[in-house]
């Protein structure tokens, strides 16, 4: 039996397999409303097989967003557009569905990356981005507001509000965004985070305002809905955040009732030098996993199945998320189960397309035809 496809669980929500369909920003948004990109990006990747979608970072106010294109998750008109999409992936799959929440703090106002990826500034339609300290993620960009303790406050509320939204559209699991040089991984990181306050300084200081937003979103989150985070184990930055840090964080968040953690890396420095090769952050996961016990994913360059059924046979990790190779190959899941020996679930529609010598493939499947 293929480990790749066998069940697995995140909180109490259970998943039929071990493949993840990642985050990805999709710059398509209007005004953070979804889009009929959405529900065409979203719907095609909902009948691929594999267990979990996670729709792209979903800003959790307008001045989080990466980018003027940002999905948002924050006014009653975002949360209509969102759901939208949502009712019509539930109609035809059984796909479980997560949603990231996150706030791209001085990561914010960028171009699309087709345009340049640059910082849009105020007065080409831009805004100021907000952080821990005035630093800005690139010497040549202005510095973003530092938040004062008004501006702790709305976040954190930020976050809470947004995750009831999305518990209200009856998404299966909620992600945290800590990762790839957000607001959260801002605070975290040593690089970003010079505050003199309670929120900076130590490893306990840095931690304290992510924990603090984990906990106020735990409060409200049903048992039936999964609640994790997403990290980035390094900076791959001297001096910056590294994996030491990362297992305390990750000890703190399960402490506090986390139930899966999204190994990633990088993001908050522009100087990060990161050694990008087949499998290179999953080594994150292992540790985080063997260290601090709790359901893990780990993504990166996992583009084959065999790669992708090793590395969850080993233990190296309980999931896999798989971003762009997705993107190239919409049904990768029922290629890998093809090769591997598993089944995933197809629509109807789609039973026909199974090949011949793949008769098991979708399950038990009838077709007939006068």
């Amino acid at each position: 039996m293929s480990h790749l496809f066998s069940p697995t669980s995140v909180g109490n929500v259970p998943l039929a397999n071990r493949i993840v369909i990642a985050p990805m920003c999709e710059y398509s948004a209007e005004d953070g409303r979804a889009t009929d990109w959405h529900m065409i990006h979203l719907g095609h990747l909902a009948l691929s097989g594999a267990a979990l979608l996670f729709t792209e970072a979903t800003a959790v106010e307008a001045d989080g967003r990466i980018s003027p294109g940002d999905l948002g998750l924050w006014s009653d008109e975002t949360e209509a557009a969102l759901g939208r999409v949502v009712a019509a992936i539930r109609r035809y799959s059984p796909i479980k569905l997560g949603i990231q929440l996150g706030h791209a703090g001085r990561k914010a106002s960028s171009d699309a990356p087709w345009n340049g990826g640059q910082l849009v500034p105020p007065s080409a339609g831009g805004w100021q981005g907000w952080a821990p300290s005035a630093i800005a993620h690139n010497a040549s960009e202005p510095p973003p507001h530092a938040l004062d303790d008004a501006g702790l406050v709305r976040v954190r509320n930020a976050f809470v509000d947004s995750a009831r939204r999305a518990i209200r559209l009856g998404f299966d699991a909620i992600e945290l965004h800590a990762a790839h040089g957000y607001l959260l991984h801002q605070f975290l990181s040593p690089l970003s985070n010079q505050r003199q306050d309670a929120y900076g300084g130590s490893l306990e200081n840095r931690m304290r305002f992510p924990l603090e937003v984990f906990q106020a979103v735990r409060e409200i989150t049903p048992d039936h809905v999964a609640l994790g985070v997403r990290v980035s184990a390094s900076d791959w930055v001297d001096g910056g955040w590294d994996l030491e840090q990362t297992i305390a964080f990750a000890q703190e968040l399960k402490a506090r009732g986390c139930e899966f953690i999204d190994v990633s890396s990088g993001g908050v420095s522009s100087q990060q030098k990161i050694p990008v090769g087949p499998n290179y952050q999953v080594p994150f996961a292992d540790e985080i996993k063997r260290q601090v016990g709790m359901p893990t994913i780990t993504v990166g360059l996992i583009t084959e199945a065999q790669q992708a059924e090793d590395i969850v046979a080993q233990g190296k990790a309980d999931m896999v998320a798989l971003a762009r190779g997705m993107l190239y190959d919409p049904r990768w899941p029922w290629h890998a189960a093809a090769q591997l020996g598993g089944q995933v679930t197809a629509p109807h529609q789609y039973w026909r397309s199974q090949p011949r010598d793949q008769k098991d493939l979708f399950g038990e499947t009838r077709f007939g035809q006068r």
